[in-house]
């Protein structure tokens, strides 16, 4: 067990999933960040925290998925040095979220080989970080330009380079990849994102705690009801309050909604990629009648604002459960008949096959997570692994692959879109009575509390602190994008620049949950 390797005094927050609090000393953080990587532990999140208001200093924290649950470790540090052991040696996916804290919150990982800054493209002001106590808000002169970002060079015989972005041809969200070429054989590809940083972390503490759910819910539109739901149940944790029974099932019904929705645009899209665009054609119509029916069970396409604090905005009337399910059983017969087009399809296997792939081994190193990490033997899916109302009662089934090329991450998306169309019926046949919405009563002292939610992209992580005067101190949400972005330049060694687009939108990141 790897909580009782650890040797220390946890202290569990009140939530529907296990999540432990720990205060570590300098060198128990590298030690304890060690012992859970050789354990087969992962790293969920980094993230710094300015308790200068309440005169307790500067917090660096991390969060681990471990086999009991999540610890949320924290250290404590010195307001002169500011720095804290780097992690990037027992999880190289640290490193980018390390370089982020250091532009947001001035704290800095000791020894990292990778000190760029990652948010800050050379426009913010000189000053306290934003996320400091007492910070001002950053200003850009209307003249001034972005520095150059110093990628790292590949040299030799017949080596040349490809810039792409940030400014695209699409209405894609804006990201800079620089290839590294022979050829068209990718040798080394680059990212450089944070132009769709929009301080969402800094207006989190300008907001009372019932308000913020929606500044969650719109962190990144495509996964509104997963992160207002983490939001919602970290502070459901810190004010020590539970929830109706009905109001959780009705979450539950409305991610797998949000699951579905996404899996059928992603199947789309990755078929008009390869060309067909027959595909894009019927995945699109099967999403928007989807959308539609979503906005009038709960008045809007995507659901935003449908998830609240103590439960859910909208109750769902007993005709309205009928055409949710029904639509399921239509859904899913015409999913099963497009899969079975893509698996016949020679020329969407001739470009899914072996194309971008990510090894289980490679997987695992790199700390690859959510549907991408299941298509490379990673055996994570929070509805599977954890005890948490309803998913406890729903028996899901996981959907794993071992290939990690596009075809298996193609067939997750299938697969879990015909399970999510499944749950959709259980909850809807066995959704339990009674009231949706709790009122919450504020603590009166300072409290923290963490939400944990399975999104369609993978983990969905919200850590919140509140002052004893009610006011958020910090509130970190995490897109489990932080993990699978690093992932994808490795999945594109090998392969020619060609089938970028592809590989991109099988991973399909979000730029936005990345940018806070």
């Amino acid at each position: 067990m790897v909580l009782s390797e650890l040797g220390l005094e946890l202290r569990c927050l009140p939530a529907p999933l296990a999540i432990w609090h720990v205060t570590l000393g300098h060198a128990a953080w590298s030690a304890v960040a060690r012992t859970i990587a050789d354990a087969g532990g992962r790293l969920v999140s980094v993230w710094g925290v300015d308790r200068r208001g309440a005169e307790q200093g500067m917090v660096a924290c991390a969060a681990y998925a471990v086999l009991e649950g999540l610890v949320w470790v924290e250290l404590r540090l010195d307001d002169a040095t500011r720095s804290f052991p780097d992690l990037a040696a027992a999880f190289p996916c640290a490193t980018r979220m390390q370089r982020a804290m250091a532009d947001l919150s001035g704290l800095h990982a000791e020894g990292s080989r990778d000190n760029r800054p990652w948010l800050d493209h050379g426009l913010w002001s000189p000053g306290p970080a934003p996320l400091q106590y007492k910070a001002q808000p950053q200003g850009v002169g209307a003249s001034t330009l972005p520095a150059d970002y110093p990628f790292v060079r590949v040299e030799g015989d017949g080596v040349h380079e490809i810039a792409v972005g940030p400014v695209h041809a699409g209405i894609i969200e804006p990201g800079h990849w620089r290839f590294s070429v022979v050829g068209e054989k990718v040798l080394r590809l680059e990212e450089h994102l944070g132009y769709a940083h929009k301080g969402i972390e800094r207006r989190f503490t300008e907001l009372a705690p019932l308000d913020a759910c929606r500044l969650a819910g719109r962190v990144s539109g495509d996964t509104t009801v997963a992160f207002t739901w983490a939001y919602c149940m970290a502070l459901e944790s810190a004010w020590r309050s539970e929830i109706p029974v009905r109001a959780t099932w009705l979450r539950a019904l409305m991610l797998e909604r949000e699951r579905v929705a996404n899996h059928l645009g992603d199947l789309g899209a990755l078929g008009n990629d390869a060309g067909l665009a027959f595909g894009l054609a019927q995945f699109s119509r099967l999403r928007e009648d989807w959308q539609r029916l979503s906005k009038e069970a709960f008045a809007h396409r995507l659901m935003m604002d449908a998830v609240v604090p103590g439960g859910v905005a909208t109750d769902i009337a007993p005709a309205m459960l009928d055409r949710l399910y029904q639509q399921c059983d239509e859904i899913e017969r015409e999913v099963r008949i497009l899969k079975a087009v893509y698996d016949e399809h020679a020329g969407l296997q001739d470009r899914f096959l072996t194309t971008g792939r990510v090894t289980p081994q490679r997987a695992a190193q790199l700390g690859l997570t959510g549907l991408a990490g299941r298509a490379s033997g990673q055996s994570a899916d929070l509805r599977c692994d954890r005890e948490w109302a309803p998913y406890d009662q729903l028996g899901v089934a996981m959907t794993t692959h071992s290939s990690g090329d596009i075809a298996a991450r193609v067939t997750v998306r299938f697969e879990e879109t015909l399970e999510s169309l499944r749950l959709i019926r259980v909850i809807c046949s066995g959704l339990p009575g009674g009231d949706t919405r709790a009122e919450l009563q504020p603590a009166a002292v300072a409290s923290i509390g963490a939400g944990w939610v399975e999104g369609w992209r993978g983990e969905v992580f919200v850590a919140l602190e509140i002052g004893g005067d009610g006011r958020i101190v910090r509130c970190h949400c995490h897109d489990p994008s932080w993990q699978n972005w690093p992932v994808l330049e490795h999945a594109m060694i090998g392969n020619i620049v060609p089938d970028f687009p592809l590989i991109n939108k099988s991973f399909n990141l979000s730029y936005s949950g990345h940018d806070l």
